[in-house]
Order: structure tokens, then C-alpha cells, then sequence
């Protein structure tokens, strides 16, 4: 039985990135190709895969009416803040969430060790578009309708020597963002503190927020905390998963023309 639901869950996540074959889904296995069908059978008759007109099985339509359920019986922080307490935990520092709330990014939860850094951030406060390290690792991932709404706020003021002035440089930030996948705040709003950041992802693949971890800068700068990358992406991950995020699907190597 727990290898039956084990699989059923496996060809769920496995067709919701895509429709499939059946072939696929028996060498997905390593099974007869009977043997999946018949799982893939009874979820059809359960409504959560279905056949379409190409003979392939995608995710069904009573699936995305229990999708749409379960995400109304959560609210984001609540999902967010045991996983932000143990990273908190894990690497000694202060530790933020912040989520996009109209034409601003917020911040709804925060985790600071008696040892760390104390922020002037507060719940329900604003994230300063131009310099926090949340605000750079969830605008590098939108929309650039999105992306333009926030930005058209942003006043770029100079707060310390580091901080990114014009929106063509902090847009230059960005794309290095989308490209390693996190970023990162030099000292751009206090010179005491600095900090790296990373996006959380939803059901849809798209971000969600991001969460930070700020150290003092004498403490741990931008290379010791570069050090806690794995720790923080790991935790981004975790959440996102329990967002039901799927990672994107490895892409298979361009046939040789030769």
C-alpha cells in the first residue's frame, strides 16, 4: 500500500510538470507499462490525472479544485516562520522575511538571536526597495510589470558609500541576482550591516518573497556569510517545496546534428 501511494504521488508531480506518455511514466518506474497503467487508471477515476486528446496523461481538473482548497487553508507566514525560527537557530543571525504587498515589499516576520544584530526593521514595515537584500532576491525574479510598479517607488536615495544609486545600476544588480540565483545587500543602508538573501518560490513557480540573513559587518562580512549560502537556500527550498514548488525539470542536451 505505502509503495501504491508512493508512486501515485510521484506520477502526480511528475505530470503536473507537463502532460505525459505512459511510457514515460513506466520508465519513470522501471515498470511494465500495464503495471502503470492501471495506477494511472485509478487516478483518472479519482479526477486527479486526466487523458488528453494526444493520449497523454496530465494533471486533472478535480486536483486543481483540492489545489485551490488547500491554499486558501494557509496563510504564508505561518508556513514560513518554523523554518525561518530554525535557520534563525542554525546560523546565530538575524533572519527576515518579506513578501510584496502592493507597490512595496513588507516585512511579516523576523527571528533575531539575543547575539545578533538588532534591526531598525519592523514587522509590517516597508523593505527600502534599493538597498534590502530581500527586495533585490524577489524583484529579480518578477515580471517586469511587477518589476516596474515596484521600482517606480524607489527614490535611490545615498545612504552610505555602497548604496546603488540610479536605477540603470541597481537594475544591473538584478540581472547578477536572476543569474546566481541570490543576492545580497553591502552595507547599502547601514554601513554596520550586511546581509544575503534569497527568493522563496510558490505552487505557480513564481516568487513568493525572500528571506534574508544579516550579520554585523565586523562580525561576518560579505565572504563569511557567503558561507551560510547552502544553509539559506536549503531552508528557501524546504519552504518552497511546502508551497508545493517543483524544481524545473533538468533541460536534456540538444541533439548532435552530426
Amino acid at each position: 500500500m505505502a509503495q501504491t501511494v508512493s508512486r501515485a504521488i510521484e506520477v502526480l508531480e511528475f505530470c503536473s510538470r507537463r502532460p505525459r506518455e505512459l511510457r514515460e511514466i513506466s520508465e519513470l518506474w522501471g515498470v511494465h507499462r500495464t503495471t502503470a497503467l492501471r495506477l494511472v487508471q485509478t487516478l483518472i477515476a479519482g479526477g486527479l490525472i486526466r487523458k488528453d486528446e494526444r493520449g497523454r496523461y496530465g494533471v486533472g481538473f478535480r486536483l486543481a479544485a483540492l489545489a485551490e482548497s488547500a491554499l486558501e487553508q494557509f496563510d504564508l507566514r505561518t508556513v514560513v516562520h518554523p523554518h525561518i525560527v530554525e535557520l534563525s537557530e542554525r546560523v546565530g543571525q538575524t533572519v527576515q522575511f518579506a513578501v510584496p504587498q502592493g507597490d512595496h515589499l513588507v516585512y511579516v516576520d523576523k527571528i533575531e538571536p539575543p547575539s545578533s544584530i538588532r534591526l531598525n526593521t519592523r514587522i509590517g514595515g516597508y523593505a527600502t526597495v534599493h538597498t534590502a537584500g530581500v527586495s533585490k532576491a524577489y524583484l529579480a525574479h518578477v515580471p517586469s510589470a511587477v518589476r516596474e510598479r515596484i521600482l517606480a517607488g524607489a527614490d535611490f536615495e545615498k545612504y552610505t558609500d555602497t548604496t546603488l544609486t540610479s536605477r540603470t545600476a541597481f537594475e544591473e544588480r538584478l540581472i547578477e541576482v536572476a543569474r546566481q540565483g541570490w543576492a545580497y545587500d553591502d552595507g547599502e543602508y547601514e554601513t554596520l550591516s550586511n546581509c544575503i538573501a534569497a527568493p522563496v518560490w510558490d505552487h505557480s513557480g513564481s516568487a513568493a518573497g525572500g528571506i534574508s540573513i544579516t550579520a554585523i559587518k565586523t562580525q561576518s562580512d560579505l565572504g563569511e556569510l557567503r558561507k551560510l549560502l547552502p544553509t539559506l537556500l536549503e531552508t528557501t527550498e524546504v519552504i518552497s517545496r511546502e508551497l508545493g514548488w517543483l524544481p524545473p525539470e533538468p533541460t536534456e542536451p540538444a541533439a548532435d546534428p552530426s
